[in-house]
C-alpha cells in the first residue's frame, strides 16, 4: 500500500508487515504502488489477510491509470472477524485490460468512519487447486445441502409414536430400550455418526423387534467398514420394512449413559475466576495462577497437531480398537507439563479442541484425513471430518486418548475435567470451516462432533461436560457468513429433545460490544431480552436468565454449566487513560456476574497481550517484547486479582467515576428477564 496517497484514513504500517487503516470519513481509500512488471494473466485473484472486529459494508477496487475510463469491482460485506482471516476477490474480468506494467489500484474500504481494519499480504495470485476444486462444485454441493435441509428439518418437527427410549453401554453391551404401537415388520436400525439419517437407505445392523415394550442387547464392537467400531457412538433407529426397503418411523437415539472407568464426583468451583488459554509454556509467570487466586482455565489443544501418520523416534505409539496410532512426544509432553501445573493446584481444565487446516497441519496426511472435506481456504480452523468412517476413527482415537490420558485418577499426566468444542461456532465460516452451510446442516455435524465427544470422555469421567462455543453475537451478526447464537442453541436444544438429552454445557463470550472499547457500559446493541443482538458484560444477565428457564434445563431438572470462557477488556494503548478503562471494564464486569448464579466460571482472555491478535491489547499483562515494562502487569490485572477479597471494594471503587454510578447495584439488573420481557432499558 502506498501509505502517502490516501483519504479519510489514518494508515499506518505495523511493525510485523502490514497496515493499520483507520476509517475517519465517508470515503476512505487507500492507493496500491504501480505494478513494476506486466501481470500474469492467471494472476486474477487480489487475496489479503485482514483482522477487523466491527467489519466493513464493502471493499471496493478500482482499476487505474489516470485519464482512462476507471472501472472497478465491488466485493460484499466483508465480515468482522477477531483472527486474521484470508479474503479474495476475483478481478478475472478485468486482468488483461487492466495489468500493464505501472498500473495501479485503489481499495476502498465501506462507506463509515470510525473503523479499524487491519491488512497484510496482499498478493495478485491465480486460483489455488483448493479453491478451483470448491468453485466447481459449488452448484452441485447447494443442491445437496438444500436437500439435506428439507430433510432434516420434516425429521426434527416429526412426532413418532414408535420411540427408542434409553441406550445403555456397558463393557460388552448395548442395551436398548423403547416401546412401539404395533412391533409388525419393525427393526432396530444402527446409523453410525458418520452416516446421516434422513438419507441412509441400507443399513448394516437390523434386529427385529419382538415385543411392544422392548429390550434388546447387542454386541458394543462390531467390525465394518475395514475396522473395530465403538457403538458407543451410533444411535439407533426403529424402522419399518416396506416392499424390502426400511423407512424411518421413530427418531434416532444416541447413548444415554456409559459404565465409566472411574467414578469421579462432581467439585463446585469455589471461586468464578478462571484464565484462558492458559499454558505452562508462556512468557507469563505460572506464579500467576497462585497470585490471581485462579480456580479454573482453559487450555487449547490443536488436536492434529498431536496425531501423526507414521511411527518414528519422535513419535509415541498408542493402541484405539485394535489399531496403533501415533503421537508426537515433544507436543504430548507439553501439554502433560501443562495439566500437571493445574492438578497441582486442584483448577479445573477445561480443554478447546481445534482442528487445524489441512494446509496449516504439521502432518499433511492427518490434515487430510481430519478437516471437513468442505472446508474453505477462508477459515482459521476447520470443523472435524465426521462424515467419512476413516474421519470418524482417527478423530474418535484421539479424543479417546486425551479423555484417558488425563482421567487417571492418580493425575499422571494431569487433568482435564470438561471439553469445550471447537471455537466460536457460531462465527464457524472463521474458526470451525465446514464450508458454506446453512445454520441447521452446521449444526447438524456439529453435534455428531459434540456427542462423539461426551461419550468418549464420559467412558472416564461421568461428570465431564462438553460445552458449545460462542461469541457475543447473540441474535444479530455483523458477518453473512455467521449464525446466530440464539439459534443454534435453539436448534441443539431440539436435538436434544428428539435423539436423547445429554449434559452440553455453555461457552460464551461476552466481550464488550467493540473488542477495542473498553468501556462496556456504553454499548448499543443491547437490551435485556431473549432477542438482544447481542450479549456483552452490559446485558450478561440476559444469559443468566436464557439458562434458567425450564426448557433449557438437563433433562428439564439441571441447569447447564455457564463459563464465559474467554473475554476481557482492552486497552488501546498503556497511556495511562487506556490502561485506567480497561481495568474499569473489568471492574464493571466482574461486579455484574458476581451475583448471577446462571453465569458458572469466567475465563480471562488473554493473559498476556499478544501480537498476533490485531493491535488489541486485552492481556492482564503487557507484551512480553513492551519496551517500556516487558510482561508487566496492567491494573487490570490487579482488578481481577482483587475480585472475590476483602480488597475488592478498595481496588474497586476508583472506578465508579470513570463507569458514572455511585454505587455498584447501579450497574445490575434486577427485573426479571423471560420471552415476555421485552425490556429495551434499565
Amino acid at each position: 500500500m502506498d501509505t502517502e496517497k490516501s483519504n479519510d484514513t489514518d494508515i499506518q504500517v505495523l511493525e510485523n508487515g502490514g497496515w493499520d487503516i483507520k476509517t475517519l470519513g465517508k470515503d476512505p481509500y487507500v492507493f496500491v504502488k504501480p505494478l513494476n512488471k506486466a501481470l500474469d494473466l492467471k494472476h486474477n485473484q487480489l487475496s489479503f489477510s485482514y483482522f477487523c472486529p466491527t467489519g466493513l459494508d464493502h471493499i471496493q477496487v478500482y482499476f487505474y491509470p489516470l485519464g482512462k475510463q476507471i472501472r472497478s469491482v465491488m466485493s460484499p460485506e466483508v465480515g468482522s472477524t477477531e483472527g486474521w482471516v484470508d479474503f479474495r476477490i476475483d478481478l478475472s474480468d478485468y486482468v488483461g485490460a487492466w495489468g500493464r506494467t505501472g498500473d495501479f489500484l485503489r481499495m476502498d474500504f465501506g462507506t463509515s468512519a470510525g473503523i479499524n481494519i487491519q491488512v497484510k499480504n496482499i498478493k495478485l495470485r491465480e486460483m489455488t487447486a483448493r479453491e478451483l476444486e470448491i468453485q466447481a462444485s459449488k452448484e452441485f454441493k447447494k443442491q445437496q445441502e438444500l436437500m439435506l435441509e428439507s430433510n432434516l428439518q420434516t425429521y426434527l418437527d416429526q412426532d413418532f409414536s414408535n420411540q427408542v427410549s434409553n441406550v445403555l453401554i456397558t463393557d460388552n453391551k448395548v442395551t436398548l430400550t423403547g416401546k412401539v404401537v404395533d412391533n409388525t415388520n419393525l427393526y432396530i436400525a444402527e446409523i453410525p455418526v458418520y452416516e446421516n439419517s434422513t438419507a441412509l437407505k441400507i443399513f448394516t445392523c437390523l434386529e427385529p423387534i419382538k415385543n411392544n415394550n422392548f429390550e434388546i442387547d447387542l454386541n458394543r464392537f462390531v467390525e465394518r467398514d475395514g475396522f473395530k467400531q465403538d457403538r458407543l457412538l451410533s444411535k439407533w433407529m426403529i424402522v419399518e420394512k416396506i416392499n424390502e426397503q426400511y423407512l424411518g418411523v421413530s427418531h434416532a437415539r444416541y447413548t444415554d449413559s456409559v459404565v465409566p472407568k472411574y467414578n469421579d464426583t462432581f467439585t463446585k468451583l469455589t471461586s468464578k475466576k478462571g484464565l484462558g488459554g492458559y499454558s505452562a509454556h508462556r512468557e507469563a509467570p505460572v506464579s500467576d495462577l497462585d497470585s490471581l487466586g485462579i480456580t479454573s482455565a482453559t487450555v487449547n489443544i490443536w488436536i492434529n497437531g498431536l496425531l501423526r501418520s507414521k511411527p518414528s523416534k519422535d513419535n509415541m505409539a498408542f493402541e484405539y480398537l485394535g489399531k496403533t496410532f501415533y503421537i508426537n512426544k515433544k507436543k504430548i509432553e507439553k501439554y502433560d507439563e501443562t495439566m500437571r501445573s493445574t492438578s497441582a493446584r486442584n483448577i479445573e481444565v477445561s480443554a478447546i479442541l481445534l482442528v487445524a487446516k489441512a494446509s496449516q497441519s504439521t502432518d499433511k496426511v492427518i490434515g487430510d484425513i481430519l478437516q471437513h472435506p468442505d472446508t474453505d481456504p477462508a477459515g482459521i480452523y476447520a470443523m472435524p471430518n465426521v462424515t467419512s468412517p476413516k474421519g470418524v476413527q482417527y478423530y474418535s482415537a484421539i479424543l479417546d486418548f486425551l479423555a484417558k490420558r488425563y482421567s487417571r485418577p492418580d493425575k499422571k499426566y494431569g487433568r482435564i475435567h470438561h471439553y469445550i468444542i471447537h471455537n466460536e461456532v457460531d462465527a464457524g465460516w472463521v474458526w470451525t470451516n465446514a464450508g458454506e452451510k446453512s445454520a441447521l446442516v452446521f449444526m447438524d455435524l456439529y453435534h455428531k462432533s459434540m456427542r462423539m465427544s461426551h461419550n468418549i470422555a464420559r467412558k472416564y469421567n461421568p461428570n465431564s461436560k462438553v460445552f458449545i462455543s460462542l461469541t457475543h453475537y447473540w441474535n444479530w451478526t455483523s458477518n453473512p457468513r455467521f449464525y446466530h447464537s440464539k439459534a443454534l442453541l435453539e436448534l441443539l436444544l431440539k436435538y436434544s429433545k428428539t435423539e436423547g438429552d445429554f449434559e452440553w454445557a455453555i461457552a460464551q463470550h461476552p466481550y464488550p460490544e467493540s473488542l477495542r472499547e473498553p468501556k462496556t457500559w456504553l454499548d448499543k446493541k443491547v437490551n435485556f431480552d431473549f432477542d438482544t443482538q447481542l450479549i456483552t458484560f452490559k446485558n450478561i444477565e440476559v444469559l443468566d436468565a436464557w439458562v434458567k428457564q425450564p426448557e433449557v434445563l438437563f433433562k428439564g431438572k439441571t441447569k447447564r454449566l455457564v463459563y464465559l470462557s474467554e473475554n476481557g477488556t482492552n486497552s488501546p494503548t498503556y497511556s495511562e487513560k487506556d490502561l485506567k478503562e480497561q481495568a474499569a471494564g473489568m471492574a464493571y464486569a466482574m461486579k455484574k456476574i458476581k451475583y448471577l448464579d446462571g453465569i458458572d466460571a469466567f475465563q480471562y482472555h488473554n493473559w498476556q497481550d499478544n501480537r498476533k491478535e490485531g493491535g488489541l491489547r486485552i492481556g492482564l499483562r503487557r507484551f512480553p517484547d513492551d519496551k517500556e515494562n516487558p510482561g508487566g502487569i496492567k491494573p487490570v490485572w490487579k482488578v481481577y486479582q482483587a475480585f472475590g477479597t476483602e480488597k475488592e471494594d478498595d481496588v474497586y471503587d476508583q472506578y465508579k467515576a470513570m463507569i458514572g454510578v455511585k454505587n455498584w447495584n447501579e450497574i445490575r439488573y434486577e427485573v426479571n428477564i423471560d420471552k415476555n420481557s421485552g425490556a429495551k432499558s434499565k
